[in-house]
């Protein structure tokens, strides 16, 4: 069994390659959705999964019933993607594939919290129009659309700061290399 303790030090790549990429996507992708909708589900009510639709009407008993039973399947999938980030980071652990760096983690996590949004914006939003970022309100395509600009800045700026990071990996991997050519 590889570890993840190398020569130089706690995290550091053993022989097992690149650094994994997917548990630190999987975590964002998931917890974007998480603050989506903890908090413009929840606690600020501006929308539910459902809320745009005739039968997910917010006004009545069972529109708020179903929004409620949507909600909760939402969240369950993003649960979902959240374990499965926790299992591929596990897996990466014991094959020496977990970068030490927080730029290549953070960035990859706001990438994937972007992703999510787009995603989430294109289809939920805008095709399907099953709820819009702002259902109390009228004319809500503004607020889509600023949710979708603010979804691209995270996807920017995470890539930015996940290559960063994977630049600062490759010196302190090949230099773990040369160690081990001794």
């Amino acid at each position: 069994m590889h570890t993840a303790r190398g020569s130089s030090g706690a995290g550091a790549l053993d022989e097992g390659g690149a650094p994994a990429a997917a548990p630190a996507f999987l975590f964002g992708m998931g917890v974007g959705g998480f603050v989506d909708g903890i908090v413009l589900h929840q606690l600020l009510q501006w929308h539910h999964m459902l809320s745009h639709t005739d039968s997910g009407n917010t006004k009545t008993v069972a529109g708020l019933e179903l929004n409620t039973l949507a909600d909760g399947l939402f969240h369950s999938a993003m649960w979902v993607l959240v374990v499965a980030a926790a299992v591929l980071a596990i897996r990466a652990r014991q094959q020496g594939r977990l970068s030490p760096g927080w730029s290549f983690h953070c960035g990859l996590v706001l990438a994937g919290w972007g992703v999510f949004n787009i995603v989430e914006g294109l289809v939920n939003h805008q095709l399907l129009e099953i709820h819009h970022v702002r259902d109390d309100l009228g004319g809500p395509l503004a607020w889509d659309l600023g949710f979708l600009a603010l979804s691209a800045v995270l996807v920017v700026a995470g890539w930015f700061l996940y290559r960063h990071g994977k630049r600062l990996e490759k010196p302190a991997a090949m230099g773990q290399d040369s160690k081990h050519a001794d």
